[in-house]
């Protein structure tokens, strides 16, 4: 009961003074930016079939992808700084609908990498100014309000992924994608909507643009080793999503239509997780919840190569998901520790080093994978996992 009340409390005081439908529509944005992007993995088999990729080839189209989007962090900040982020956030939604249709047309490899890479930083503009935009609008309740919007995302990963296989296999995957393009529109028309018109210059351009403050402020010790554990939590989750449906069928010996359930059924878990990571973060701060969500995730990778049986694979998947909460945490309290008036620039750079080294994994798992180790290729990320324990551990800032 008192669960029960607290969680009506967090829900009354998110939606007080008419913040419920900002958060719902930038909770939109990020359901379809991201998850769109999760149905890359999710139609990868098909992909490889059409254009007669390897695996190494296909991580390679995984990691433009990431590193498309890791590329446009930094610009997005300055320029959220710059033109505030209700113009970011709905240009995004409009040149992420642009840049998929390519995708869908694409009648070659090489356009098909170009799409990708230009949907990826399509995409990138949105990946900043949701943080800093619920900042804002949520000082003291940034962790929840964070954790909502990202489990929001998980419930796009949910959906579209299995809706893109099963559109993939009964008809082509060319339909998944398609399907997304007018909800980019929709998204685009409800930020409009709801997001508060902000001055046309919050920081002037030439003062972000000089980018002074980056290296002071993410030279900070906690703030490096905030880093740090976002750059080995994004090798190990990038890795893990980009492989792991190909995985279940391709050495387990999955159906399509399992692989593909499995993987949503991985991001579906991540809509209870994130709001609760970001509420223990919230109460309880960093060091408790990282050590909780770290240590299972990496459990159930080591296990993940010894499963034979669905029941085992469905265990493990849960035991997997603790991964979601992570970013919830970390991300939420360097937000906190960044300066205001260039707080976006900071943040997009500190993206921008993460998400491009965490964007190297799918290759190089990929790479692995092609010589025969797969398991092997997940017991490695599972290594990486208690690396990210000790971290944590070892930090008395925490």
């Amino acid at each position: 009961m008192r669960y029960i009340a607290a969680t009506k409390h967090a829900i009354g005081d998110l939606r007080s003074d008419g913040r419920g439908k900002i958060l719902l529509a930038v909770a939109f944005g990020w359901f379809l930016s991201i998850s769109v992007r999760m149905i890359f993995p999710a139609v990868l088999p098909q992909i490889r079939g059409t254009y007669g990729l390897s695996l190494t080839t296909a991580g390679f189209l995984l990691t433009v992808l990431w590193i498309a989007y890791a590329s446009g962090q930094l610009p997005g900040g300055i320029l959220a700084d710059w033109a505030g982020e209700r113009r970011l956030l709905i240009a995004s939604s409009l040149l992420a609908a642009t840049m998929l249709t390519l995708v869908i047309v694409a009648d070659s490899p090489l356009i098909l990498f170009l799409a990708t890479a230009l949907f990826g930083l399509g995409t990138a503009l949105y990946g900043v100014s949701r943080f800093t935009i619920l900042e804002k609008i949520y000082p003291e309740q940034l962790g929840t309000a964070t954790g909502v919007t990202m489990a929001a995302g998980d419930f796009g990963n949910a959906v579209m992924p299995p809706t893109a296989g099963f559109l993939a296999a009964a008809l082509a995957w060319q339909y998944g994608f398609g399907v997304a393009v007018p909800l980019f529109l929709v998204a685009a028309g409800g930020l409009w909507a709801t997001l508060p018109r902000q001055p046309a210059a919050p920081t002037p351009l030439r003062e972000s643009l000089a980018l002074d403050d980056i290296a002071p402020t993410l030279s900070q010790p906690i703030v490096m080793r905030g880093t740090l554990l976002l750059v080995l939590w994004g090798i190990i989750i990038q890795a893990f999503m980009g492989f792991y449906p190909t995985y279940l069928m391709d050495v387990k010996d999955l159906s399509a239509q399992s692989a593909t359930v499995l993987f949503g059924f991985f991001f579906a878990l991540g809509i209870l997780l994130k709001p609760m990571a970001g509420r223990a973060y919230d109460r309880m701060g960093v060091r408790v919840p990282l050590l909780v969500l770290m240590s299972t995730a990496g459990l159930a990778l080591l296990a993940l190569p010894f499963a034979e049986t669905v029941w085992l694979f469905v265990l493990l998947t849960i035991g997997a998901s603790s991964l979601l909460g992570f970013e919830t945490i970390v991300i939420a309290d360097l937000t906190r520790r960044l300066p205001d008036g260039t707080q976006g620039t900071n943040l997009g750079a500190l993206r921008t080093v993460y998400i491009a080294l965490g964007a190297v994994s799918p290759v190089v798992f990929g790479a692995i994978a092609d010589r025969g180790y797969f398991d092997e290729a997940f017991l490695g990320i599972a290594g990486l996992a208690g690396v990210v324990v000790l971290i944590v551990a070892g930090s008395i800032e925490y």
